[in-house]
């Protein structure tokens, strides 16, 4: 995204591959609960194709539809029944990607950020898919809401773009599935990006 081209480089971008798109939402604003948040660590994840860590790898769901576009809309699901994660729907409608917005530095609403992750350590507020929804807010009614609107929950473009250089990537977080992926992407040197942890298979 070039400076000043904003909102219609956003869309285009997240019309586009998985990946590149990943790449792009670094450094953008999401927007939601009276919070604003800068996107600092993102995860891609490619559907159907070929992706088995991917929530639509195995086809269309109630639960993942909204992944199979149009591009823009949030899908948000829950996890370990007691966290909200969201992701950025990607791609051509009916391929099904998305990128999961795993880390921010919160940018505005900073006390009520606070508030509701009832912690005063702002690099942590956000980091990490759970906390970035709860600072935000963000939960179920998310679900299906189109970013790039006036809605409750808006995504923006930076006011300038993160260079390539200081975009670092590896594997991904907490998967099952294709976990050494290169497709988790990162601000280098950024205080709010969660520490890597391999997946490790939970034993009886």
């Amino acid at each position: 995204m070039g400076r000043g081209v904003g909102r219609t480089a956003l869309i285009d971008l997240l019309a586009g591959p998985v990946l590149p798109a990943a790449r792009g939402l670094l450094g953008c604003l999401l927007s939601a609960g009276g919070v604003t948040v800068r996107i600092t660590e993102v995860e891609a994840y490619a559907g159907t194709a070929g992706d088995p860590a991917s929530h639509a790898h195995r086809g269309r769901t109630p639960r993942n539809a909204v992944m199979f576009g149009p591009p823009g809309y949030a899908y948000v699901y829950f996890t370990y029944g007691m966290h909200w994660c969201m992701n950025v729907v990607t791609g051509p409608e009916g391929e099904a990607s998305a990128v999961l917005l795993r880390a921010g530095s919160v940018e505005s609403g900073l006390t009520l950020a606070r508030e509701r992750r009832r912690s005063t350590v702002d690099r942590d507020l956000a980091r990490g898919p759970a906390r970035l929804c709860s600072a935000l807010g963000i939960d179920r009614t998310a679900y299906g809401v189109y970013l790039l609107g006036d809605g409750p929950v808006r995504l923006s473009p930076p006011a300038s773009p993160v260079p390539a250089s200081a975009i670092e990537s590896g594997p991904r977080v907490g998967v099952n599935g294709a976990h050494d992926r290169p497709w988790r992407f990162w601000i280098a040197g950024d205080p709010t990006v969660s520490p890597y942890r391999r997946h490790a298979p939970r034993t009886r």
